[in-house]
């Protein structure tokens, strides 16, 4: 057996001197700069996060419950909140829920000037028989995770945090409405706390996790909406960190956004390079079902996971359940580059079945057309048709999975 010839996280000085014995695969390794271990950011073995710890504290003055059909997303929040402090010396302390409240940091923080702070999207939901039940929580945590060591934050076990925001979400299970559609939308989020100036990894942070009940993606129903096709701005890049859920990600591609809407579109549709490869839609993962050229055959289409694009939880649900029951029946689930120019090839020869965007908040959203270079690519859809077969399709396998209609390992009941 060969001996290992790099300890897992090197240093990175270490990274360029060539170990005795080294085979050119192993210099490859070691020349990367970043480890994709999640422990990238730990540097010893420190206290854990402890659910059997957990002090809560409830609310003496909870809140009212607003009409299903008022709530707004991301407008209205529970009466809790989770809360877990970490230092460098003695790693996670106690975990706490607290009734919801305001934040008490210096204006030396370093989340406010170097940006230290990662988060997740998820979601709770109400079954029929009343269990609440969170949508592949290891796959958030996973994440999260990664993206926590990309920022040199701390790390923490994926099952002690999923046991602590399952408490925490039964604690709230009165925001969760009952109807088909509604659910608690679930926001862990990691900050660095360390008052200081300097650059360096955060000596304290801060992991809190808030909750707001939220109603269907479309108020109104099932709509499709338009794109623009942007090449002036860039969402992310080859080396950069456009795979990680970090709040820097986000704030740049608001100003893209509003130019696209000034335009009459709902989003932007990034493109990358000088071959304008597709990448993301807004904030969603991007699919495209095509006739392939050369054989006929049908194909679902997405952007390989190649750093710059994000590693989305319906994004692999799609994915799986695509190959689980379109595969057999003739179709070919894809995972690679193409560009706005092969979309455009496809829609004007009629090979263009359909697009959609792919998250956490919407499921899916489907794509009437995309505005590139003064044209409008047409996606599939006829002028009366809000969504395609496959979009429609994979809302509802996933609806059923997660409200536990259909019983799946992917629903976890707390």
């Amino acid at each position: 057996m060969m001996r290992q010839l790099l300890p897992r996280c090197a240093p990175r000085a270490s990274a360029f001197v060539a170990p005795r014995r080294a085979s050119p695969l192993g210099l490859f390794q070691a020349a990367r700069q970043y480890s994709i271990s999640p422990e990238a950011a730990s540097e010893t073995k420190l206290q854990d996060i402890d659910p059997s710890q957990l002090v809560i504290q409830k609310t003496s003055a909870p809140k009212p419950l607003k009409k299903s059909e008022d709530l707004v997303f991301g407008r209205n929040f529970t009466d809790h909140m989770l809360t877990i402090e970490w230092n460098k010396t003695t790693g996670w302390q106690k975990p706490h829920i607290t009734p919801y409240q305001n934040l008490s940091l210096d204006p030396a923080t370093c989340v406010f000037h170097y940006a230290f702070e990662c988060f997740e999207g998820m979601k709770a939901y109400k079954d029929k028989a009343g269990q609440i039940r969170l949508f592949r929580p290891d796959k958030n945590m996973e994440r999260f995770n990664k993206s926590s060591a990309r920022i040199a934050l701390p790390n923490f076990s994926s099952t002690a945090m999923i046991d602590l925001i399952a408490q925490f979400t039964k604690l709230e299970s009165r925001f969760i409405p009952e109807e088909r559609g509604y659910s608690l939308y679930l926001r862990p989020t990691m900050i660095g706390t360390q008052k200081t100036l300097g650059v360096g990894p955060p000596g304290s942070a801060l992991l809190f996790v808030i909750a707001s009940p939220v109603g269907p993606y479309y108020p109104t129903g099932f709509k499709a909406i338009s794109l623009e096709a942007t090449d002036y701005a860039v969402r992310a890049w080859p080396g950069g960190v456009g795979d990680k859920k970090l709040g820097a990600n986000y704030a740049p591609c608001i100003v893209p956004q509003r130019e696209a809407m000034s335009r009459g579109f709902q989003q932007n549709l990034w493109l990358f390079g000088e071959e304008e490869f597709v990448t993301e839609v807004g904030t969603m993962n991007f699919f495209v079902a095509i006739k392939n050229k050369q054989t006929g055959q049908n194909e679902l289409i997405t952007a390989p996971l190649d750093g710059t694009i994000l590693e989305g939880v319906t994004r692999d649900s799609v994915l799986s359940l695509a190959r689980e029951r379109l595969a057999p029946q003739g179709w070919n689930i894809v995972e690679r580059k193409y560009t706005m120019q092969e979309l455009d090839e496809a829609a004007s020869e009629g090979r263009l079945v359909e697009a959609f965007g792919a998250g956490t908040a919407a499921i899916v959203s489907p794509v009437r057309s995309i505005s590139w270079k003064g044209k409008m690519v047409h996606c599939g859809l006829k002028d009366h048709e809000e969504s395609g077969e496959i979009a429609t399709k994979m809302k509802n396998w996933i609806e059923a999975r997660q409200y536990g209609d259909d019983a799946h390992e992917w629903s976890y009941v707390c």
